[in-house]
């Protein structure tokens, strides 16, 4: 059984039997995997704290094809991100970020540019103030979208690609991919207006820029927004149980 080492993200914990536990982990070079950390709930286990959510550190991992579960070897902590865990707008916005990569990526799809997306929103987002954390949560998802390839369209039509050039409300509809001229527009009944400055916002977002002025009321805008435009494009159907979490909570919690 090969021995892989690679990066690897903690995006989900559970316990299995009274002694071990199943990690869902995003890595950078073996894409989403399953494994079975043996051993893991015993007090004087190898792995010691390290497993904790959203930790990233350097993984060895016995891979099988043909096998849903993997087991791993070793994880050695690289940044632990406590920080994520001491506040709760923090922590449903990594929940929701970590459900985004587990929902949407295919096993095999967890690019380094993604990889590296997700660790930089994790970085940012531990680092940030409550006050800001859900701005630092929509950067780091709109970041994740575009490395997915399904960015919205900003700039130019999604419908037939001209470019526009306006500074008042366009257009935006989920269903074409991003906003409108006014004779597409038309045809995708039921759409929203976005007034440039949203706009800015998703464009700089999807690059991993930061905003440094978003107030509250136009972050709930946004998420709805980023929420809407999910379920479009990317949802399988089932509910999104830590987006809504960090929908409901993120802002009530102090």
């Amino acid at each position: 059984m090969p021995l892989v080492e690679t990066d690897a993200i903690v995006l989900h914990v559970f316990d299995y039997s009274e002694t071990s536990r199943i990690l869902r982990l995003a890595t950078r070079d073996a894409g989403l995997q399953s494994v079975l950390a043996r051993g893991a709930r015993r007090s004087k286990s190898r792995f010691g704290s390290a497993l904790d959510l959203f930790a990233e550190g350097a993984a060895q991992l016995q891979l099988k094809d043909g096998r849903d579960l993997q087991t791993l070897a070793s994880f050695d902590v690289t940044r632990s991100r406590s920080e994520l865990g001491e506040d709760m707008g923090r922590f449903v916005g990594a929940s929701a970020l970590a459900e985004l990569v587990l929902r949407f990526s295919g096993a095999d799809d967890v690019s380094v540019a993604l990889f590296e997306a997700l660790a930089d929103a994790m970085d940012n987002l531990a680092a940030a103030q409550h006050a800001v954390a859900m701005e630092a949560t929509l950067s780091g998802a709109w970041r994740l979208v575009a490395e997915m390839g399904f960015a919205p369209s900003i700039d130019s039509c999604a419908s037939c690609h001209a470019l526009i050039d306006a500074a008042g409300d366009l257009p935006f509809s989920h269903t074409a991919g991003g906003v409108l001229c006014e004779r597409c527009a038309r045809l995708y009944p039921g759409g929203r207006r976005l007034p440039l400055d949203a706009r800015r916002a998703i464009a700089d977002w999807s690059q991993g820029r930061r905003l440094a002025d978003c107030d509250e009321r136009a972050a709930k805008a946004h998420q709805r927004l980023l929420r809407e435009f999910l379920q479009e494009h990317l949802a399988d159907g089932r509910p999104l149980r830590a987006f809504d979490a960090w929908e409901q909570g993120a802002l009530v919690a102090r």
